[in-house]
């Protein structure tokens, strides 16, 4: 039943994001434009404080690419790539409960989107009709990640582990490393000139996986999972231990390892920079604009 809903939903959501340009009518300004982003990127889940807030010492780089074609002054339609990096630690959170927990990650994340933008004012650059637009987005998108961990001195990939029992009998298989999930969010856009675009660009993701950070559901017992997964998935299911400079906690399966929330969030804050394929006026565009003015000269 859930995945009946879940694909509904979904394709509900392609509908709302394409329906617009076949509701609107096209304008004269059709043009493709492409570029770049570069900024920042963060994360919000289960080791940003139990999905509190997010840590802005956590904030990693991001970069990324794309391409969008404009039907009119406001609509455009873009297809983009994106390369980042989240993290993110028990350290850093003022509980001391959630200190002891003594989980943490950093994962890649490469996501391919699809976008609808809608430009508020209108945006225009043939002969710098209109200039500066904000502009607000919304699509789909497919993430690919891979939470990975130190530990004694070595990087280790989360997922293969199953550190909350994953792939053993009884509780469920290991979960995919690329999600679904629903970009949106706003930016402005300013043409310096009618071939060359600057903005500023805030993106937020709902991600439908909420093992972004390898962590979710709850614990599973030191020896069970010791017998089950093996003695790496075992010492990196319940670190408090390795903390304390004790032997591993005793903690019964089923003990809350994650916290409510049942999906991760990521952001990204760039600055953009775009060249548009038109007419730049340059065999006579502006000429013809300026002559429209006044009377006719022979």
């Amino acid at each position: 039943m859930r995945r009946t809903i879940s694909a509904h939903w979904s394709k509900s959501l392609i509908l709302l994001v394409l329906l617009p340009f076949f509701a609107v009518p096209q304008g004269k300004a059709q043009f493709l434009e492409a570029g770049g982003i570069i900024g920042l990127s963060n994360y919000r889940g289960d080791l940003s404080n139990n999905s509190v807030g997010l840590y802005l010492k956590e904030t990693k780089g991001s970069f990324g690419a794309f391409a969008s074609y404009h039907f009119n002054d406001f609509l455009a339609l873009r297809l983009g790539g994106q390369f980042g990096t989240i993290s993110g630690t028990d350290a850093n959170s003022p509980s001391e409960e959630i200190r002891s927990r003594n989980l943490s990650f950093r994962s890649i994340l490469v996501e391919g989107s699809l976008l609808a933008e809608f430009y508020i004012p209108g945006f225009e650059p043939y002969n710098l009709n209109k200039p500066l637009s904000p502009y607000i987005f919304a699509g789909i998108a497919g993430t690919y990640f891979n939470p990975q961990t130190e530990f004694a001195g070595e990087k280790v990939s989360l997922q293969p582990l199953g550190t909350e029992g994953q792939s053993m009998a009884g509780f469920g298989a290991k979960y995919s490393r690329v999600a679904f999930s629903v970009p949106f969010g706003l930016g402005v856009k300013f043409a310096v000139t009618d071939l060359l675009n600057v903005g500023l660009e805030l993106g937020l993701r709902r991600s439908f996986s909420d093992y972004l950070d390898d962590v979710s559901g709850a614990y599973v017992a030191y020896d069970q999972l010791l017998a089950g997964n093996g003695p790496l998935a075992a010492a990196l299911g319940n670190r408090t231990g390795e903390l304390l400079g004790t032997e591993p906690l005793i903690v019964e399966t089923g003990t809350p390892r994650g916290d409510q929330a049942r999906g991760d969030w990521y952001y990204v804050l760039g600055l953009t920079v775009s060249w548009n394929f038109l007419d730049n006026g340059l065999v006579g565009g502006r000429g013809r604009n300026t002559r429209r003015q006044g009377c006719q000269t022979f």
